[in-house]
């Protein structure tokens, strides 16, 4: 708690440091902003993507021997065929020190119903919902701190044990925290309004 509570303090503390100190190189007016919820204040994107037979993404819960345990009837067959994914960042703050703070949401859908080397269907059971949210800082313009929290729910049938090639849900797909700090480059990440 303490730690999260340190880190929590350094990005606010960061927020506020005015810009000309940290060379973002902006030269917004502020006073021709508003306040709160400006012109871009959401910004993401959304994602589809299918992949083709045999080459179904592995959410690592089942074990990839999963049809030895039944064949193209295997209990465990969480091989995705499709994926949904997207980001939503809002920053509803216009101007002051506090335009720099944002908060973000990144999920990702898993769906499908596969058994490799058995079953390869066009099935879109929902396998899971990987999510990562979180707060960020821009400390200048190429430059955020995040803290990311992630977590996955995994519906329907795994949410149970789903036989011997189960893997259980503590894989990479399971809950943690992390600080982190991402650098653009390239003109990549850059909005139209600075921050």
């Amino acid at each position: 708690m303490r730690g999260s509570l340190a880190v929590s303090l350094v990005a606010l503390t960061l927020a506020c440091i005015p810009s000309t100190l940290a060379g973002d190189g902006s030269s917004q007016d502020p006073s021709t902003g508003r306040k709160f919820f400006p012109k871009d204040w959401v910004s993401g994107f959304v994602d589809f993507a299918v992949a083709p037979p045999h080459n179904e993404p592995d959410v690592n819960r089942c074990a990839s021997s999963a049809g030895a345990d039944g064949g193209a009837q295997a209990p465990c067959s969480a091989f995705a065929r499709y994926m949904g994914s997207g980001y939503v960042e809002l920053r509803p703050v216009g101007t002051g020190p506090f335009r720099r703070l944002f908060v973000f949401f990144e999920p990702r859908a898993f769906m499908g119903g596969n058994v490799p080397q058995f079953s390869y269907t066009a099935s879109m059971s929902p396998i899971a919902l990987e999510r990562a949210e979180g707060l960020g800082v821009s400390v200048t313009r190429n430059l955020e701190l995040r803290l990311t929290t992630h977590r996955v729910d995994w519906f329907g049938k795994y949410n149970n044990n789903l036989g011997a090639a189960d893997l259980g849900k503590n894989g990479p797909l399971s809950v943690y925290t992390t600080v982190s700090a991402r650098w653009y480059f390239g003109g990549y990440g850059h909005r139209v309004s600075g921050y």
